[in-house]
């Protein structure tokens, strides 16, 4: 047996703002509201339990924004990784400075709450309902 990650957790001040940001960057939509305030979003059509983890933004009065221990990799499906960090700066990301040297392949960004992702350089293939 073994586990799987069925949804990765983000602490926030405002889940309405990064939900807006969040499902406009992984083209999912929101499957569900926790009493809390926390708002889940997932892949359409699927929702928790699918072959995607959902994001849960859970409300805090003390996120701590910036390089955290853990961070969100994505990776475009339909453009190149060029087109793809214009649009997330569209979105509303913003270049984030971790020490990087510049020869990487990768961007380093923040959401408009300061969380620090990283924009990969490979194409990948989306993933769809009924893919595993």
């Amino acid at each position: 047996m073994a586990c799987r990650i069925s949804e990765l957790v983000l602490d926030c001040v405002d889940p309405e703002r990064l939900a807006v940001f969040w499902a406009g960057v992984l083209g999912y939509v929101e499957v569900g509201r926790e009493p809390d305030g926390g708002i889940e979003l997932g892949p359409p059509g699927t929702g928790f339990g699918g072959p995607q983890p959902t994001l849960i933004l859970s409300p805090s009065s003390d996120p701590r924004p910036a390089k955290l221990p853990l961070h969100l990799d994505v990776n475009p499906t339909d453009r190149d990784q060029d087109a793809e960090l214009e649009r997330l700066l569209a979105l509303g990301a913003r270049p984030a400075d971790v020490g990087q040297t510049g020869e990487e392949n990768w961007h380093v960004l923040q959401d408009p709450e300061g969380n620090v992702f990283c924009l990969l350089h490979a194409r990948i293939s989306p993933v769809g309902p009924g893919t595993v």
